[in-house]
């Protein structure tokens, strides 16, 4: 009997991905805030990051330019797995009775398993052109951990993660293949740094969190004159490599035949990086008139910097290292619940996201854990891929607006960004399928104690 072929993944030649990076700045109505120096409350110049970061990448965080050409040596690495499928998720429709149809760009292709080598390779490259011979880094979940120990390893670059407590305790496997990698890591707070001695007096800060390992990182990176500290999320120039998740997205919904674009783009959020490759070329077609795509972030209940912080100037890190900036937070010392979704962990939401939600050009949302681990099994029965615990949340967040297609009879057309895997995360898996998971929520009293220590900025 003959079956209707039906497409399932839309694939680009190795010819056809991206050779430049994109920069949402220039096309936005206004400029966000400056990071100031956390001393002078001055605008940072390039002098205060230069003890963290090589020059090329202190230039585009502050470029105006809209496109940065890839380098050579970055586009040979990339090629290992790039460009990444576009896939559409069929049977997951059909378990859901939906008319939606929900496509899924996926990172886990990857040789670290996520979206986390698009900026791992080239900071990594970067230092290694300036001369540098160490990096340092914090990670959460281990999938930033994993990323930048595969790029060092390739550019012939030392490793030192600090990995928050909670996961480095949770999730062990994931510590292995870091070291795997080649290197080093070490539990955070730790005894290693004054930051961490200094945390680990107060034993509420024993489960760790992103602020922390932060502190630690940079610490070391600052006290070292050939070691730099590379980060995972957050700043500008991390954002805008992760970009070639959404180029490539949409030269292959052109290929599904969806031109018009999606109706719907949900990604999830910690820092922010993943959700800003995915939606940020999407809003620059959105801009131009070419596009109307709702584009909406997913952040963990216990954790909503978005749907619960403030905008305000704060600092990256918990110790008071970093440079200000002007983003959503729960204030530098929140210390979020050990939920498993580590990578989500993070007290702000990077500043140029924060100033997009700002300016009305994309929505917010928080989702229970136990209702991502639920969309999570779901897919992974229909899909076949087990997702990492960070991109249930966008899924779940799919999952509602195709079930609100199903009401209302919509051939909605829903992008999400299906950001890495979760085989190192059975253990979490295993929670929820036993019961023994619960949601916890961010009470307005804890939030209100955590926002009291965000400095006075005029």
């Amino acid at each position: 009997m003959d079956e209707t072929i039906r497409q399932h993944k839309f694939v680009l030649d190795e010819s056809e991905m991206p050779t430049t990076w994109y920069n949402l700045v220039p096309d936005l109505p206004s400029p966000p805030p400056p990071a100031l120096h956390p001393g002078t409350h001055e605008p940072a110049g390039p002098a205060d990051f230069a003890p963290l970061f090589p020059m090329d990448l202190i230039l585009q965080e502050v470029s105006q330019e809209r496109y940065i050409d890839i380098p050579g040596a970055v586009l040979d690495v990339y090629r290992q797995w790039r460009p990444t499928p576009l896939f559409r998720a069929h049977r997951l429709e059909e378990a859901l009775g939906t008319p939606a149809r929900i496509y899924y760009k996926y990172e886990g292709v990857s040789p670290a398993g996520s979206h986390k080598p698009n900026t791992a390779v080239p900071q990594a490259y970067y230092n290694k052109i300036a001369g540098v011979k160490k990096l340092t880094t914090e990670t959460g979940a281990g999938q930033w951990g994993t990323a930048l120990a595969f790029a060092c390893a390739l550019f012939d670059l030392e490793c030192e993660v600090w990995q928050v407590g909670a996961s480095y305790d949770q999730k062990p496997y994931r510590r292995l293949m870091i070291e795997t990698f080649g290197a080093e890591v070490h539990r955070s707070p730790s005894e290693l740094t004054n930051a961490g001695r200094e945390f680990l007096k107060d034993p509420k800060n024993l489960p760790g969190s992103l602020g922390i390992a932060i502190s630690e990182a940079v610490e070391v990176a600052a006290s070292h004159d050939d070691v730099r500290y590379a980060l995972g999320s957050v700043l500008n120039h991390v954002l805008m490599h992760q970009t070639i998740i959404g180029e490539e997205a949409l030269l292959q919904m052109a290929k599904a035949g969806e031109s018009a674009g999606p109706d719907v783009i949900v990604g999830c959020t910690g820092g922010g990086s993943n959700f800003a490759g995915l939606s940020f070329p999407f809003l620059r077609e959105k801009l131009a008139g070419k596009m109307s795509p709702i584009i909406r972030a997913v952040e963990p209940a216990s954790c909503p910097t978005l749907t619960k912080g403030v905008y305000a100037y704060d600092f990256g890190d918990t110790a008071g290292m970093t440079p200000l900036m002007k983003m959503h937070t729960l204030g530098h010392d929140f210390i979020p619940d050990p939920i498993h979704s580590g990578g989500l962990r993070y007290h702000g939401m990077a500043p140029l996201i924060s100033h997009v939600y700002e300016l009305g050009f994309m929505e917010a949302m928080s989702v229970a854990q136990t209702e991502c681990f639920a969309a999570g099994l779901l897919f992974a029965r229909t899909e076949g891929i087990v997702p990492a615990p960070e991109p249930t949340h966008a899924i779940a967040a799919a999952i509602q607006e195709a079930l609100r297609a199903k009401e209302t009879g919509e051939e909605t057309v829903i992008l999400t960004a299906l950001c890495g895997h979760g085989h190192f995360d059975l253990t979490a898996y295993e929670s929820y399928m036993k019961g023994n998971m619960v949601d916890e929520d961010v009470t307005d009293a804890r939030l209100a104690e955590a926002l009291l220590t965000i400095p006075s900025v005029g």
